[in-house]
């Protein structure tokens, strides 16, 4: 059984992150990490102003339709600390990012534990942050433009992590 684990950081938009967690949902995701600026929904002992987190929560809502509410989800203050702990627990950390020693996804044959790095929605993962990585995966772009979405990129990742067969299998 696949253990896939999320990190979402410095991913700045709420409907991205409710989104998010509604696709975690979907994909069986056991826990998502929001770090850096990343909003987040309101939290036990939350120490944001309220009606700062009650406007956050209502908008990551719009997406989520309740997936922040099924979805095991903690707020970390140092992505570089998730990453290792993960890493520490027996975790393969992959960052979704295009660099030139990227490897395709639909070749990458993701671990039984994998934990899946995200980052901001225009200049993607920062680059002291890809080396942290295990290995870094690539969606092929046919069109003109860069990337995908956040959401929609981690969509075709998680959903190839879960369900699609590895080459030669």
């Amino acid at each position: 059984m696949m253990d896939i684990r999320l990190i979402v950081h410095d991913v700045r938009s709420t409907h991205n992150v409710g989104s998010l967690l509604r696709t975690a949902d979907g994909l069986g995701v056991r826990h998502v990490y929001f770090t850096g600026y990343t909003p987040y929904p309101v939290k036990e002992n939350d120490t944001r102003l309220p009606h700062i987190s009650t406007k956050l929560t209502k908008d990551i809502h719009k997406t989520a339709l309740g997936a922040e509410q099924t979805v095991k989800w903690s707020r970390q203050d140092d992505v570089v600390s998730v990453i290792r702990d993960l890493q520490t627990d027996g975790f393969t950390v992959v960052a979704l990012e295009q660099t030139d020693d990227a490897v395709p996804l639909a070749t990458f044959e993701a671990p039984p534990r994998v934990a899946l790095l995200l980052g901001r929605e225009v200049e993607g993962i920062e680059p002291d942050l890809v080396k942290l990585c295990d290995s870094v995966v690539a969606i092929p772009m046919l069109g003109s433009k860069e990337s995908f979405n956040v959401v929609q990129a981690a969509a075709m990742a998680l959903y190839q992590f879960r369900h699609l067969p590895k080459p030669g299998k």
